[in-house]
């Protein structure tokens, strides 16, 4: 229970990476808000894990490419816990398209997603932060892509690598008001996702690649474990980082 008492905002909460996090939240104590541009499946995640936690789960619909959205989300943990101590700007989209084949309105959706609303949700945290005046922790999810491009994902690829680099830049602004700022690149996950569906081409290739070093796949319960880290104590002196959770994928060539 090291999260008791604390408040957590996960973005893209309904399932996934992001419910993933919340539950391990929920399971260390916290107070946990999850937003979803979905609202029938946050509902469901919200009656999912309020029959382990009860009311310490709070849900908030809402699209991170909207400023006043993100602000609503903000504003429901506050009126729930009364305050704010983690922020994970978790949600993102990850299509797959040629760049030759790629519709302008597909490049700017993903772009939007995961580059502009990881900005509005962490300028919103970072905010209420400096209000706050406690300090806390931000953390943002980029991917093993941000360092080691793939086709069919340029946008994806362009847009997390941009997500890394504005982390960086905000752990620097931000540490003189003791706020920390960290990020999280997981390998492949095949999240069984209905916004991001894995064609079975890419998980062919993580089951033959070092991907597989370890003798599995990513689970959102490894980003958890991550992002329960980062947010710690004992990671105290730890800013501006990503932390690879890749299971060697970064150490060694596909076979």
């Amino acid at each position: 229970m090291r999260y008791d008492g604390k408040a957590v905002l996960v973005t893209g909460g309904a399932a996934g990476i992001g419910l993933g996090i919340a539950r391990r939240f929920l399971e260390e104590g916290a107070v946990v808000l999850i937003s979803d541009f979905r609202p029938q499946q946050l509902e469901q995640a919200v009656g999912q894990l309020a029959a382990d936690f009860g009311d310490r789960i709070v849900g908030q619909p809402g699209d991170v490419r909207d400023a006043a959205q993100v602000a609503a989300m903000f504003d429901a943990l506050q009126a729930r816990a009364g305050r704010l101590d983690i922020a994970v700007s978790n949600a993102g989209i990850y299509p797959n398209r040629f760049v030759v084949e790629m519709e302008e309105e597909e490049w700017d959706r993903v772009i939007d997603t995961n580059l502009k609303g990881t900005f509005l949700v962490c300028r919103e945290a970072a905010r209420r932060l400096i209000a706050q005046g406690t300090g806390g922790n931000i953390i943002t999810i980029s991917s093993g892509a941000a360092r080691g491009g793939r086709i069919t994902a340029s946008h994806y690829c362009a847009s997390k690598a941009g997500v890394t680099m504005f982390s960086q830049i905000l752990a620097v602004e931000l540490a003189r008001h003791k706020i920390r700022v960290n990020c999280i690149a997981p390998s492949m996950i095949n999240t069984e996702s209905d916004v991001n569906p894995l064609p079975e081409w890419r998980v062919n290739e993580a089951e033959a690649n070092s991907q597989l070093l370890l003798g599995r796949m990513c689970e959102p319960r490894d980003i958890a474990n991550a992002a329960l880290f980062l947010a710690s104590d004992e990671a105290s002196f730890i800013t501006g980082e990503m932390l690879a959770v890749m299971g060697g994928a970064g150490a060694a060539r596909p076979r």
